[in-house]
This record gives C-alpha cells, sequence and structure tokens, in this order.
C-alpha cells in the first residue's frame, strides 16, 4: 500500500528510482534515531492491517505504515470524499498495551486482550483504539512505536532541528527529483515560518547555485541548509573565547563556564563537556570544543535553564506531609467542563501520568447498587466508582513512588458507601493505607518518604483516630455534615433535595486515617481543638480572603496540617483561580481543574517541575518554622527577605511552530513577555517588541530588569505570542520554573504548548543573571 497520494504517473524505472530513495531516506532518518536497522522499525515501515475499534457496530479494517521520514504515521482512509490521514509520532502521549480504554472494554472481548493497544493523543484528539490479527504483531506494533518516540525525545535539540528542517525541504520538494527550484525553496521557507522578499530569496539561491544548473542539489543544498541554520549570537560568544587556533581550548572553555554561566565548576568539568560533545575527534584528542561541540553544549540539559541538579530528586523527603506542596487535580473525573462534560476513567491516568498526586472522586448512589462518579446535579455522564479504583490502581505510581490522596466527595448511601470501602481495600490491597504506621498513635503526619507507594483516603470519619488504639467502636451509621463542596455546588443554583447531613459507613470511615475531613472554624478553633490528622477544605473565595487578611495565621495553621483549595462552584467551565497566592500561604493541596489548559496550569506545572516531577515540593524554611512571621502581603525583614536583581536578556527564538498550518502563507510576528508569579510586591511583567513574518530565527536582544524580594516563591514564566493588531495574540509556546532553579548563563529555554507538552526544536535563547541586590 503506497505511503503518498496524488503522486505524478511515473513510468517503471522512474518508480524504482523513487523507491530507491525512499528506503534511502528511511534510512537515514532511523541511523538519527539509533534505530538503523531496527526489526521493529522495519516492520512499521512496511505497514500492515490493524482493526480499527470505534463501537461495537464500527469495526474496520484500515492500513497503517509509518513513513519515510520516521516521524509520521499515515492510516487509509475508504471514504471517496476524504484523504488518507497522517499524524506526527510527536502528537503522541503514550501506545498502551490490551483493553486498557474504555473503548476496548465496552466493544471488544476479553479474549481479544493480547492483540489489542491504543494510542493516546497529547491534543483532545479522540484515543486510537487498534486490534492486530495477533498478539506477535500488536507487541511488534507497540515496541515499534514506543522505541520511536522514546529515541525522537532523546534527541538533541540540534538533532530535532536537523531532523525538522530536513523533513521540511522534502516537503517542498514537490515532484520528489531531489532539487531544489528557486520556486520550491520559496514554498520550504513559508513551510518553516519565514517570509522573506523575493531579492532575498533569489540572491540566497543564486549564492548556492555554484552549478549555475537553476536547481540546487546535493552539497548545494547541503551549503544552503549550513546558511539558513548559522547562528549569529552563537558566534559572538563563541569568538569571545575561542582563541587557540579559532577553537575553544579546554582552559577558554573553564573561563567561559567560570565567567559567563557563573557554574563553580573544575578543570574535570570541562574535560567532560568536551567529550559529551564534541563531534571533531580531532579537536576532542587536543581537549578543544568546535563551534559546533559549544552549539551542542548549550543546546544540551547543561546549557538548559533549568538547573540539571533540580532534574532529579534533590530535596529532603523525609519531612511530614504538610511541608510540602503537593500536586492536586479538582473534578478530576471530567475531561471538559462541569456541566455536561464526560466522565472518565482516561481523565484519571491523564493527571497521574502528570504526577498528580491527589484526586478527587465526587461519588453518588449509582444503579445496580454500584456507586458512580460525577458531577452531582448536572450533565456530565457517569462512570463506575469500581472503574476508576482499577484504572488508579494500574497507573497511580507509574512516574512517582510517593503516596497519592484519593479526595472523597462522599454523597452515597450506607449500602454503597460499603461497597465504596470493599473496591478501595480489595483492589488497592497493601498500597491502601488503612491503620496508622507505627504501634502508638502519632502526633504529626508521615513524610512522603514513610508512605512510598501508598494511598491515603481523604474524607469523613466518624470517630477520633487514637480510636484505633484504644479499641473505641463508634456507631455504623454516624450522621456527619455534608463535605464543605457539595454545601459550595447548592450555593451556586445546584440544588440538591438531600439533607447537609449524611450517614457514614463505619467500613469507610476506618479507612480514613491520615487526611480527616473537618469544617473550619477559623485558626484558633483549629489551633486547639483540631488534630494534626484532621483537614478542612476552603473554596477559592473563603481562601484568597483569609490569605490577604490573615497570612501569617494560615502560614501557621499549614505549619501542621493539611489544606485543599478547590475553584468556586461558579466556574462550570472548568476555569482555574490563581494557584500562587495558595501557595505563598502555605496551603499544599492547590487542587486546579487538570483537564483546562490555562495560564494557572502551565504555573502548577513549573512549579512542580524539580524535584524529579514526584508531584511533592518542600516548602520554604520560612513557611515551616513556628517562630516565622512571615507574611506574603506585608513583607517585613526576615529570613525570606534576600533581595535579588534578575536580569533577563531576550536573545533570539529557534523554528516557532505556524499556529495556522492551514494557510501556507501564514507566518508568525512573534513577540515574547518575561513575568514573575510570587508575593504581590514580585509579581511583574516585562515585553519585548514583535518582529515581521519571522518564526524561524527571529532575534530581539532585549534587556529587562526584574527587582525579587523572596525569590524562595518566585516562578518565572517565559511567554512567546504572535502578535495581532486587530485581536488577541495568540500562544506560540511557553515555559515557566520557579526562580531558584534557574541556571545563569546563557540559556536555552524549552518552549511547550497550552496544554503543557514539548514543543519539538522549538526554543528561546537567553541570558540570564541573578545577582544579590546592592
Amino acid at each position: 500500500m503506497s505511503c503518498l497520494h496524488k503522486r505524478p504517473k511515473r513510468t517503471k524505472s522512474e518508480e524504482q528510482v523513487f523507491q530507491e530513495q525512499v528506503k534511502k531516506v528511511a534510512k537515514e532518518n532511523g541511523k538519527l534515531l539509533g534505530l538503523e536497522g531496527d526489526a521493529d522499525l522495519q516492520f512499521l515501515l512496511v505497514g500492515g492491517e490493524l482493526v480499527k475499534v470505534r463501537s461495537g457496530s464500527w469495526q474496520k479494517n484500515r492500513y497503517f505504515k509509518l513513513q519515510e521520514d520516521c516521524k509520521t504515521l499515515w492510516q487509509e482512509s475508504r471514504k471517496a470524499f476524504k484523504k488518507n490521514q497522517t499524524f506526527s509520532i510527536d502528537d503522541i502521549d503514550s501506545v498502551r498495551k490490551g483493553r486498557q480504554s474504555e473503548g476496548f472494554q465496552k466493544h471488544t472481548d476479553p479474549s481479544d486482550e493480547e492483540r489489542c493497544f491504543s494510542i493516546i493523543f497529547k491534543n483532545h484528539r479522540k484515543i486510537l483504539d487498534l486490534m492486530a490479527s495477533n498478539a506477535e504483531e500488536a507487541k511488534q506494533w507497540i515496541s515499534g512505536l514506543e522505541k520511536i518516540i522514546t529515541n525522537m525525545q532523546n534527541l538533541s535539540i540540534q538533532q530535532k532541528s536537523e531532523h525538522w528542517i530536513i523533513n521540511c525541504m522534502r516537503k517542498a520538494d514537490k515532484n520528489e527529483d531531489n532539487k531544489m527550484t528557486l520556486k520550491e525553496l520559496k514554498h520550504f521557507l513559508r513551510q518553516i515560518n519565514i517570509e522573506v522578499d523575493d531579492t532575498y530569496a533569489e540572491d540566497i539561491f543564486k549564492k548556492c547555485d555554484t552549478s549555475k544548473s537553476g536547481t540546487l542539489e546535493g552539497s548545494e543544498i547541503k551549503h544552503y541548509y549550513e546558511l539558513l541554520t548559522h547562528r549569529e549570537e552563537i558566534d559572538v560568544i563563541y569568538e569571545k573565547y575561542a582563541q587557540t587556533e579559532g577553537q575553544m581550548s579546554n582552559r577558554e572553555l573553564l573561563n567561559f563556564l567560570l565567567n559567563e554561566q557563573v557554574e563553580q565548576v573544575t578543570m574535570e568539568y570541562a574535560h567532560r563537556l568536551i567529550e559529551k560533545h564534541e563531534l571533531d575527534e580531532t579537536a576532542k584528542q587536543k581537549k578543544r570544543m568546535t563551534k559546533d561541540g559549544f552549539l551542542m553544549y548549550l543546546q544540551h540539559e547543561e546549557g538548559s535553564i533549568l538547573n540539571p541538579a533540580h532534574k532529579n530528586m534533590y530535596q529532603d523527603m523525609t519531612q511530614p506531609l504538610n511541608h510540602y506542596y503537593i500536586s492536586s487535580s479538582h473534578n478530576t473525573y471530567l475531561m471538559e467542563d462541569q456541566l455536561k462534560g464526560p466522565s472518565s476513567t482516561e481523565a484519571y491516568i491523564r493527571a497521574l501520568m502528570k504526577s498528580c498526586r491527589c484526586v478527587e472522586l465526587d461519588c453518588w448512589d449509582g444503579a445496580n447498587g454500584e456507586p458512580v462518579i460525577y458531577h452531582g446535579y448536572t450533565l456530565t455522564s457517569k462512570v463506575l466508582f469500581r472503574d476508576v479504583i482499577k484504572a488508579i490502581k494500574d497507573y497511580a505510581f507509574k512516574t512517582t513512588d510517593y503516596p497519592l490522596i484519593l479526595s472523597l466527595e462522599n454523597h452515597c448511601s450506607v449500602d454503597q458507601q460499603k461497597l465504596m470501602a470493599h473496591h478501595l481495600i480489595s483492589i488497592l490491597g497493601d498500597a491502601l493505607v488503612t491503620k496508622p504506621l507505627g504501634d502508638t498513635m502519632p502526633t504529626n503526619l508521615p513524610s512522603p518518604e514513610e508512605l512510598k507507594g501508598k494511598i491515603l483516603i481523604k474524607g469523613k470519619r466518624s470517630n477520633k483516630l487514637d480510636a484505633v488504639f484504644n479499641n473505641n467502636s463508634s456507631v455504623e451509621e454516624e450522621t456527619v455534615s455534608e463535605e464543605d463542596e457539595a454545601a459550595d455546588c447548592k450555593e451556586n443554583g445546584q440544588k440538591s433535595k438531600k439533607s447537609s447531613k449524611i450517614k457514614l459507613a463505619k467500613v469507610l470511615s476506618d479507612i480514613v486515617i491520615y487526611c480527616k475531613s473537618v469544617h473550619f472554624d477559623g485558626f484558633e478553633h483549629a489551633k486547639d481543638k483540631q488534630g494534626f490528622y484532621e483537614m478542612s477544605s476552603f473554596k477559592e473565595g473563603k481562601a484568597f480572603n483569609l490569605a490577604e487578611s490573615s497570612g501569617t495565621a494560615f502560614i501557621h495553621h499549614n505549619m501542621d496540617k493539611l489544606s485543599r483549595i478547590y475553584p468556586a462552584g461558579s466556574r462550570t467551565d472548568s476555569s482555574n483561580y490563581n494557584p500562587v497566592p495558595m501557595w505563598n500561604v502555605g496551603c499544599q493541596i492547590v487542587a486546579l481543574n487538570f483537564q483546562t489548559p490555562s495560564k494557572e496550569m502551565q504555573l502548577n506545572q513549573g512549579r512542580f517541575l524539580p524535584n524529579g516531577l514526584c508531584g511533592y515540593i518542600l516548602k520554604p524554611e520560612f513557611q515551616r518554622s513556628l517562630s516565622s512571621q512571615f507574611d506574603p502581603n506585608k513583607l517585613t525583614k526576615g529570613p525570606w527577605l534576600m533581595k535579588k536583581i534578575f536580569h533577563v536578556m531576550v536573545i533570539s527564538a529557534q523554528q516557532l511552530p505556524k499556529l495556522n498550518k492551514d494557510k501556507p502563507k501564514s507566518i508568525v510576528d512573534p513577540l515574547v513577555r518575561v513575568e514573575i508569579h510570587g508575593v504581590p510586591a514580585d509579581s511583574a511583567s516585562e515585553e519585548t517588541h514583535y518582529i515581521d513574518n519571522n518564526g524561524f530565527n527571529p532575534m530581539w536582544n532585549e534587556n529587562f530588569q526584574f527587582d525579587i524580594n523572596v525569590p524562595e516563591l518566585a516562578l518565572v514564566r517565559f511567554v512567546v505570542e504572535d502578535y495581532d493588531t486587530t485581536s488577541g495574540n495568540d500562544l506560540i509556546g511557553q515555559y515557566c520554573l520557579p526562580l531558584t532553579s534557574v541556571q545563569n548563563g546563557y540559556r536555552h529555554v524549552p518552549l511547550l504548548t497550552k496544554r503543557g507538552d514539548v514543543i519539538s526544536s522549538a526554543g528561546l535563547f537567553v541570558h540570564l543573571m541573578l545577582l544579590d541586590a546592592q
């Protein structure tokens, strides 16, 4: 089955030559990915028929194959009016083995388990459920796709860039003769997001067309590629230090690292960089770095804005649970809005795969005695409680071993509560915490380290925790007050016939250990009456008011207790509130709608980016020390006040994506905004001018300066937008991280989509310097 459509007819010999070219291209791309000659890759390049499953009645054979760029998957369409479809490997989030999707569970037989696999996309695209003819073929599809995804992710920025540009060139070569006409060159430039005037295009074409043939081929195309990808700003930096026969000696590299990058490193480290990044063996033997090696270093993790020492686990994980910010989701079951959107186990899987450590389960009586999860009093669809718990068991610890909290909003009858407890205990097994750690009544919360691999239940409990140790039994159907969030829903017009009290099944109550939900009656009451294991939930309005009026008291409350913040019920579109003011007063469980791509979720992703993406970040000392009088809204002298000046130079961007791919002549006009999010005194924003018609290699060289008072609470957010004179600017990409994780010096900044996925090969180049204020 051919992987291209609407080709001009070729003679037999032309087709033979073309197929040889296709094999050559596939081989080159396989080599770049480190998969040259790999059997699974060859299997995908040949392709085969798979059954595409959409419903019980719609299960149809379709041909799939990997295109020769090793980056695009082609699928056949048999509709007369519809083109054969393609999608990029970059768009795939994961490949799941077996009948794990809801579609497969509903529409296929358990006996087909080994033949099934699902492709999960990063965007809102529907899951692609596919069934191979046998288990062995399914394994090859899964193995091949996973290898390509992993190896693509592991390419350096330079390799990704090269791969992307070369494949854009091939697409621009309309007649596939491996030559480039001036017209094809102009088409290519638009493809890579750059608009140039005809004179410039002709000049660059003539400069490269040394054979005067009117087309570029072979070494001429290579010369053109080198001209196109030349980085003038890198030349300036490199030439300042490269004083040894035009190359950078090990001593000169060390000087660069000490003076420009402000890194406390040794000559041994400089040697390691040369060994790792230098491609020229002669230069490597002389312990020198060429310009290409220097660029490789800048584009690798050592040259990234994120401190490599913070990329993996680096924080103390042995402090009590309430000493950490905890990545938390609200209405986790929803894929979209809160009025009529679908509820799904997939929403839980996606949140857990983003290292979310607190998920919400809104539980109601379901048909046939089985409890369900959905947004009460609305038209959102329902999902079985049992199915959600199964999904949680499978995915709870895929990305991190640190504890997961299940926040139960319980509206069920006693009988269905008993069934909830049964499912939790039987499905989660030893992972479920059903009694306190140790043999005596604890006095504070255990640490994330002690709770590794464990799942905690947050919910109502009918007695105190010490009842576990003194054999104090409680009435099975104890009446408790309704969850605060449920009451909030009623306030917002979602009427309920139920009373504000519910009866609690003892078996469910007994597995609430460290996260007992209680109503908040003021900080003094909490200090005198609340146990360390008792925690309150605050809707955003109340929490923001408390943070504004009683910042220090809120911080002290959070020093020995957990607090959960949730969005107002009026946010029916699943929008989010700003989490930063809540972190500023030490709130741990700042629950956001993970299903909604937003600035607030990008800040959340930035907050939890360091420390191995484990979902836990240790709060600053001044939010944990009982002697602290810190108030984010009224800054006084104290250990939190470490005044800094943050210098940012936005130098350039590389290979920004086209936003309107349907219009070939649509080119972005990019600008960059740098934002600081932290205590109110530190919040600031600065913006570059926009550059006309250049998303490929725009250059700004603009300097900004930010005064920082409390660096330990500050986040830095870079935003790249497409300027529009008539409407709001469109987001091109963004990146956020804590200021304390920023590396000084010349750094590359990766760019993410609005949903937080990496934009392959795109990035910013900046110079950063965080200095003590005089």
